[in-house]
């Protein structure tokens, strides 16, 4: 350690301050983290990158500062679902300090690791006042039965409208419509469960059949909009 010589030549003066670092909430305990393994909780971050070309959810559980479980959900641009795949692969089995400073190519999913990192740091964790946090496989609640992320894609012009492609339910088919040109419901195919009984043996045609299911007042409607071609 080098001092300055203004420096050398100060007379000590101790500190009585003393008091560490405030304790933050850590899986139902109030942990006062002075070391990376410290740190334990589940919780997610968003990022975009700079382009503004996509956006990254990323969710870890951390346990005493290693990352056990890893879900990645993009949206946006080819290159970043590839990022994505290279992240799932090198963020678990590290430190949470090692991922912050790991290149995961893509900017938004950088900038989800930083914000992750924060509320980490001062005990922001979906698990906070969890006793035991969550157990390793956890995150993949959010994806529901299907292991799909919930999605929403819809487009509208001032001339024309609104057109729902896909809601959180699955894929849009048709979309019900009142007398006043109003959409009052939807037909929809959930992707999840039929690529599920596909899966299992069942035909495509069948599964097709047994996972289609309407929302709101699709059978009382005036009349149907294929929203993909009319």
């Amino acid at each position: 350690m080098e001092y300055g010589h203004e420096v050398e030549k100060m007379c000590v003066v101790r500190s009585g301050a003393g008091h560490g670092p405030a304790p933050i909430p850590a899986e139902g305990r109030w942990v006062k983290a002075k070391e990376v393994s410290d740190i334990s909780g589940l919780t997610h971050g968003v990022g975009r990158c700079a382009p503004q070309q996509g956006a990254c959810k990323l969710t870890l559980n951390v346990k005493d500062g290693i990352i056990e479980e890893a879900l990645v959900e993009v949206l946006g641009c080819s290159g970043m679902t590839h990022s994505a795949a290279m992240s799932a692969e090198i963020l678990p089995g590290k430190t949470i300090l090692e991922a912050l400073n790991t290149d995961l190519v893509c900017d938004a999913i950088n900038v989800a690791m930083r914000e992750i990192f924060v509320q980490m740091m001062y005990g922001r964790t979906q698990t906070a006042f969890s006793e035991g946090g969550l157990p390793v496989g956890a995150s993949l609640e959010d994806l529901g039965k299907g292991l799909r992320s919930v999605s929403g894609t819809v487009f509208s012009s001032s001339l024309k409208g609104p057109r729902l492609l896909e809601m959180a339910e699955g894929y849009i088919l048709d979309m019900a419509m009142n007398n006043d040109d109003e959409i009052i419901g939807y037909r929809f195919i959930h992707l999840g469960k039929m690529m599920d009984l596909i899966r299992e043996g069942t035909s495509a045609g069948d599964a097709y059949e047994k996972c289609i299911a309407t929302y709101g007042q699709y059978a009382s409607a005036a009349y149907y909009v294929d929203q993909r071609k009319d």
